[in-house]
């Protein structure tokens, strides 16, 4: 999560487009020494490129979206939050902890995460979201957003045994 602020910070200002700032290994040594304060830090920098003039309508590229894939500014910051949407879940999920978002945030994300492109891209091993899943049946609009990003709603942590 750390790395998707770093690399819309980058798009934001215009560069984007540099495979390097989308890769989780430029922060991993930051991220190992101080877990919280690299992911602060990252946080308050995607703010401040969110915050500067005429980025709605900047042109965003967004690489992990697809070969030379590029937004607008108002929809690419979008497609950020959308990301928290999921990976909120993502982390929740992991834990086997319960996620609840309001009606309205989810309402917000629903159209911006069907606006996500689809494609062969998302198989690969660095893709953020998986292929649309089909075969799911979502019962509301999260497990919708969920399967059209290529998560099961149903996915539960593997049971670890715990030694006594």
């Amino acid at each position: 999560m750390t790395v998707q602020h770093h690399g819309f910070a980058a798009a934001a200002r215009g560069y984007g487009a540099d495979p390097a700032v989308w890769q989780p290994d430029t922060v991993a040594d930051a991220v190992t020494a101080d877990p919280a304060g690299t992911y602060s830090a990252a946080a308050a920098a995607v703010i401040d490129a969110f915050a500067a003039a005429d980025v709605l309508d900047a042109a965003f590229a967004l690489p992990e979206l697809g070969a030379g894939a590029t937004f607008p500014g108002a929809l690419a910051i979008g497609f950020h939050f959308v990301d928290y949407v999921v990976h909120g879940w993502d982390v929740a999920r992991t834990m086997d902890q319960p996620f609840e978002l309001p009606a309205d945030v989810v309402a917000a994300a629903l159209p911006l995460t069907f606006a996500v492109p689809d494609g062969s891209f998302r198989a690969g091993d660095s893709a953020v979201f998986g292929p649309a899943l089909s075969s799911t049946e979502p019962t509301n609009d999260l497990d919708r957003i969920l399967a059209y990003l290529g998560r099961s709603p149903q996915w539960q942590p593997p049971v670890v045994a715990r030694e006594s």
